[in-house]
């Protein structure tokens, strides 16, 4: 997957929706967003620190972050690589001490969690935006608080009911 495939991105929205999450990221430069239903806990480990929380006790991705630390690997970039089946695929970029470079399978609320905590650059496959149903920014407040109350009603099963698989 080249470097022009691949376009810039950041977390627009992250929102319980009764008994999980969906997160919303946004093409930076763009007008596209792609919504991905996640875990409620892994929901919650990208808000605590969206939101600058510190658990007593370090939790999951906080550890994953640690154990990369002391290893000395750096974690160069999270790019969401797929939709299959309505199912979103990520992959966690990094370099490992002495150089190497190696590509982790991941699934997204991984991915979103490892990236805000290494504040690391986020990507989304162009081939992700062309197979997910299209979604664009809203442009208002009225519209923003439009788009959130639709999310709230909103099932993945609704969102991906015309989904059509692309080459």
């Amino acid at each position: 997957m080249s470097k022009n495939d691949l376009k810039e991105a950041k977390i627009f929205s992250l929102a319980q929706v009764v008994d999980r999450c969906i997160v919303v990221v946004e093409e930076i430069g763009g007008p596209r967003l792609v919504p991905i239903w996640i875990g409620i806990f892994e929901g919650g480990a990208i808000a605590a620190e969206l939101t600058g929380q510190e658990p007593p006790r370090p939790m999951t991705h906080d550890l994953m972050m640690r154990m990369l630390k002391s290893a000395q690997a750096v974690v160069e970039k999270i790019v969401i690589n797929d939709l299959r089946d309505n199912t979103y695929f990520a992959a966690i970029h990094m370099t490992l001490l002495g150089g190497e470079k190696v590509v982790v399978d991941s699934r997204p609320s991984d991915a979103l969690a490892v990236a805000v905590r290494a504040r690391c650059p986020l990507y989304v496959a162009e081939v992700v935006f062309q197979k997910c149903p299209e979604l664009l920014k809203p442009i208002s407040e009225d519209e923003v608080k439009s788009f959130k109350e639709q999310l709230k009603n909103m099932k993945p099963e609704d969102f991906f009911k015309d989904l059509k698989e692309k080459p």
